[in-house]
């Protein structure tokens, strides 16, 4: 079905048409309307267009209302202050709109006019080492990005670029070959991902000991990093060995997150190995990079280090071995050239903000990057604690992620149990809520800050009845699919012939504005603003419960159709909305 203008849209056009009769001279005016106390909209493009053309902006006002048609669309429109236009809409347009999205599976919401390919960076845990605190906001913030693109038609691709290469492998492949009864001998198939992450704990533990206590020992490990990267067989395979007891490791985090993680997806440091000779040399010959003390630099005007002096972007150190800056500046040709990118979204920690943000310029300068390519840092800020510091153990040590989402799933559980008996969850369902409402209470405290900012990690906050929590939408959900089974015989249907109270026009225009809302967070990269709206999304729903009754005590019966039809549409908006977090809404909560 055809996308379903939004009454802000079709009240933006009314607008703009008779601005554009009233003042010819302006051409196509831009009428700046925006949402109102004092009004349903309110329109406040003309102080600036009057004051453009001399004229006087309240008598152009006023010129503009007369040419407004009222009665389908439009209720009422008057003149207000120095030239603001106040729009009050007609109560069976904002049925007649809610019933056209309710006939769309994805409720009316528009696909992006000219959608193009999305490479979103994300999740990029280290092989061999566990996934901490610090790997969450990552894996959330970049998986409700793809679900949010994803819906208005952008065609995206995932990568998760994984830290599978680097010195350390020499350490731990060596001292593999030198104590190979410690490998476990099971299958994949047979290992847990505790197992695989305990196992890898184990030999990194072993084999830091020995490279930290034997010179000979780091001397032999050195020698392995060459053998690794000049591509040596034996090497090679026990390499593969750590990268797929990680990848054990891994799916069964992101299993607990909830997350689909697909193994095509994780191209890390080591899928661009084979780029980095000509990546260098391409900077090298266009003159983007110079050698400075034999290293391959980018120097940048604007980036300077304590002493004053440029601080540069080495693409390749003076030994011949390369950094991080040419894995980077690879990937951005393998994303752009091979995977025909138009937009490369980086879900990266806001530190490492002066390194892309160079890698970028770097890219840029090469023209890899141009007007037709962006790339963009998804910045994040930090998980802190209650006291507002890093999250950290009472040891002072990084939290393990396994450990904060089982606890997230307990808390909930227990919030869940309290009230089973009331609603008839079995022990089987009271399991899986638990595991719906903990993972999504991580989620959801994650996702409804903004991404740049900081957040505190409060689980009994989290997992609170009350308040902006994820457990305060699954309950208005699962209340309406509730209100929706005690209705009985009695069906949703839109009745656009009533006239309807405050709290049912207040939440209509809010499910209107579903559709203007996601196109805003996508183009914006602000999952936030979709746990915003769902928020206030679940908090007129409860007013309008509060304030009109749907099903006891029971109303006229097309007064009760249509308030039912109101409750559907607000569970489908719900549920969709939250499907773009990664959050399920239970039936039954």
């Amino acid at each position: 079905m055809a996308s379903v203008p939004s009454l802000a849209s079709s009240v933006d056009q009314r607008v703009a048409d008779a601005l554009a009769s009233a003042l010819p001279e302006a051409g196509a005016a831009d009428p700046l309307l925006r949402r109102s106390d004092r009004a349903d909209f309110q329109a406040n493009g003309i102080l600036a267009l009057a004051k453009k053309a001399k004229a006087n902006p309240r008598e152009l006002a006023t010129t503009v209302v007369e040419g407004i048609a009222t009665g389908d669309l439009i209720q009422e429109i008057e003149v207000s202050g120095p030239g603001f236009l106040n729009i009050t809409i007609t109560d069976r347009a904002i049925i007649e709109t809610l019933a056209a999205r309710a006939l769309d599976d994805r409720l009316g919401v528009p696909l992006a006019a000219n959608p193009g390919t999305t490479v979103i960076d994300y999740a990029q845990p280290n092989v061999a080492k566990e996934m901490h605190v610090g790997h969450l906001r990552s894996a959330v913030i970049g998986a409700a990005m793809v679900e949010i693109l994803e819906f208005t038609g952008e065609k995206v691709v995932r990568r998760h670029h994984i830290g599978d290469w680097g010195t350390q492998f020499g350490m731990l492949i060596q001292y593999l070959l030198e104590h190979p009864h410690e490998l476990d001998h099971k299958s994949d198939e047979e290992v847990s991902g505790e197992e695989a992450m305990s196992n890898l704990n184990r030999l990194y533990k072993a084999s830091r000991a020995l490279f930290d206590s034997d010179e000979e020992f780091k001397t032999r490990a050195r020698a392995r990093v060459v053998d690794l990267q000049a591509g040596d067989p034996r090497t090679l395979a026990l390499w593969q060995r750590f990268v797929d007891e990680s990848k054990i490791y891994f799916y069964s985090v992101f299993n607990k997150l909830d997350m689909d993680i697909q193994d095509p997806d994780v191209v890390g440091e080591s899928g661009y190995n084979d780029m980095l000779v000509e990546t260098c040399k391409l900077l090298e010959e266009s003159g983007v990079a110079v050698r400075s003390n034999g290293a391959l630099c980018v120097f940048f005007d604007d980036v300077k280090g304590p002493d004053g002096n440029p601080t540069p972007l080495i693409v390749q150190k003076s030994d011949g071995g390369f950094g991080y800056a040419a894995t980077d500046l690879s990937a951005i040709r393998n994303r752009v050239a091979d995977l025909s990118a138009t937009t490369l979204i980086y879900v990266v920690d806001a530190r490492q903000s002066l390194h892309f943000k160079m890698v970028f310029e770097t890219a840029r300068r090469a023209g890899w990057l141009n007007d037709e390519v962006k790339a963009v840092q998804l910045a994040f800020g930090t998980v802190l604690g209650k006291d507002g510091k890093p999250f950290k153990t009472r040891e002072g040590e990084t939290v393990r992620l396994v450990d904060l989402l089982d606890e997230a799933v307990e808390r909930a559980t227990a919030v869940v149990r309290e009230k089973a008996e009331k609603v008839g969850l079995t022990e089987a369902e009271i399991v899986e809520n638990g595991q719906y409402v903990g993972i999504g209470a991580v989620k959801y405290a994650d996702l409804s800050t903004s991404a740049a900012r900081d957040y505190k990690f409060d689980l009994d906050q989290m997992v609170s009845l009350n308040g902006d929590t994820s457990v305060y939408l699954q309950y208005a959900y699962a209340r309406i699919k509730s209100i929706l089974r005690r209705a009985g015989d009695r069906k949703p249907v839109a009745h656009p012939e009533l006239e309807l109270a405050p709290a049912e026009r207040a939440l209509g225009l809010h499910l209107d504005h579903f559709g203007e809302l996601i196109a805003e967070a996508a183009a914006e990269h602000a999952p936030h603003k979709v746990a915003a709206y769902l928020y206030q999304l679940s908090s007129l729903f409860t007013t309008f419960y509060d304030q009109c009754p749907v099903v006891k005590p029971e109303p006229e019966l097309v007064v009760g159709e249509n308030r039912l039809f109101l409750c559907d549409l607000t569970a489908r908006t719900l549920t969709k909305g939250m499907s773009l977090l990664g959050i399920r809404t239970p039936e039954k909560l």
